[in-house]
């Protein structure tokens, strides 16, 4: 089993994210998480996954926070940011302690990044009681190195291209491309057949899924296809759900 902790690529993706999250967290994921989990003074979410807290600086008053992830390095960082917050280095996937249960689970683009997201999955059913939410990248549109834009000339389209979409796929990403510091860690893909199924052994029914489209808008002569394109393509899946035993 490949190394998918991304402290080899901390400092890359800190510097991406930084203190607020980059365009995507800020315009599209924060206030679809923010609104979907609908947090109450005196919930507890665990993010798990959390790389350096960019949901821990977004949280409403009054909710209590643990954020879980592999990474050392990105746990400082997210220590520095977030000094009130809880922070735990732990591999979600293994057997991890909190001193409570939660009542909400999170993953914001971090299953895709495990190589058995299910474990991961299964852990949080036992320190969750109640609700969870899982950010991806959209499993049928966004597979990596297996999907791509194209145009359609005649009939002045863009058009999504997937290749392969039902096997399993482990795809080696380059951080720092063309800098001369390289390094690799890795996303992980499966059909989203496999998401539902691995929530429900985990102990979650899935209540609501959304997708998620861009919200830029191109300029000069292909914007038209191409923000049509952006509409009808999403980038991200969302999906809601809740404790089988409550």
């Amino acid at each position: 089993m490949v190394e998918t902790s991304w402290e080899t690529s901390s400092r890359w993706y800190d510097d991406i994210v930084g203190d607020q999250g980059h365009y995507y967290h800020q315009e599209i994921i924060l206030p679809g998480v923010i609104r979907l989990l609908n947090l109450k003074a005196g919930d507890h979410l665990l993010d798990v996954g959390c790389g350096q807290g960019v949901m821990a600086r977004a949280l409403p008053r009054g909710v209590k926070y643990t954020g879980v992830d592999a990474s050392a390095t990105l746990i400082k960082q997210a220590k520095q940011k977030s000094p009130k917050e809880r922070f735990i280095i732990a591999d979600a996937t293994k057997p991890y302690s909190l001193e409570e249960k939660a009542t909400h689970a999170l993953c914001i683009l971090s299953l895709q990044n495990m190589s058995d997201p299910a474990a991961a999955l299964r852990e949080i059913g036992k320190h969750v009681k109640g609700k969870i939410l899982l950010i991806l990248n959209h499993p049928c549109f966004r597979i990596p190195r297996q999907s791509s834009w194209g145009v359609d000339e005649a009939k002045k389209m863009q058009y999504r291209r997937v290749d392969r979409y039902m096997t399993p796929l482990e795809v080696p990403i380059h951080t720092h491309p063309g800098t001369g510091k390289e390094t690799t860690t890795y996303s992980f893909h499966f059909p989203f057949s496999y998401w539902f199924t691995s929530c429900h052994q985990a102990g979650f029914s899935i209540l609501e899924a959304e997708e998620w489209c861009s919200n830029k808008e191109s300029t000069g002569g292909r914007a038209k296809m191409e923000n049509r394109a952006r509409k009808e393509f999403p980038l991200f899946l969302a999906l809601f759900g809740q404790s089988l035993s409550n």
